[in-house]
């Protein structure tokens, strides 16, 4: 008879994910699988399965590290992997477009906080789904939507906290599903 992993066993596999997304070796979106499975494990060979492959050493040089993007006149874009520098990204757009894709963003925050202004532009943030997301701010001759599948939370995410105050602006928060990696 296979006993299920106790609540001690879980947190310490989920602190590994946790931990191995700060330093760049998953990114949210794996992260976010993973602790799914740490939760869901009925035995303690599902749990060990969450958290194989990590190994020690971080992948160098594979993200930049942001704290704010500033978009004016322009069309800005993060995707792919990046790293966060804290739990705080500034975002100001002004007459322009901003896409913030979280789904491989390196970070062991417990909260993303997305804070700034959109005058005259949009901003669209894309999370992993199952993700928890709260999206506040003023709100004037705009227009502020959220489309987060119907998942349950994924514990052990993060939360991600949007607050962006908006002056003749579009501001959208989407969660797409876990891709595979291409080979």
């Amino acid at each position: 008879m296979r006993v299920p992993p106790s609540e001690p066993e879980r947190e310490h596999a989920a602190e590994l994910l946790q931990k191995a997304c700060g330093d760049g070796r998953l990114t949210l979106e794996q992260f976010s699988m993973r602790v799914g499975l740490v939760w869901a494990a009925e035995n303690t060979d599902e749990l060990a399965r969450a958290t194989e492959g990590l190994g020690q050493t971080p992948i160098v040089g594979s993200a930049s590290t942001v704290d704010k993007v500033v978009t004016v006149f322009s069309e800005n874009k993060r995707r792919g992997r990046w790293r966060l520098r804290e739990s705080r990204l500034k975002v100001f757009t002004l007459f322009g477009s901003t896409e913030l894709d979280l789904r491989e963003v390196l970070t062991d925050q417990d909260v993303i906080e997305i804070a700034g202004t959109c005058t005259f532009g949009e901003l669209k943030v894309i999370v992993p789904e199952g993700v928890e997301v709260d999206l506040t701010g003023t709100v004037a001759f705009s227009s502020r939507n959220m489309h987060l599948a119907a998942v349950p939370r994924v514990a052990g995410t993060p939360e991600v906290r949007v607050h962006i105050t908006t002056w003749f602006s579009n501001v959208e928060v989407v969660s797409r599903p876990y891709t595979l990696p291409k080979a």
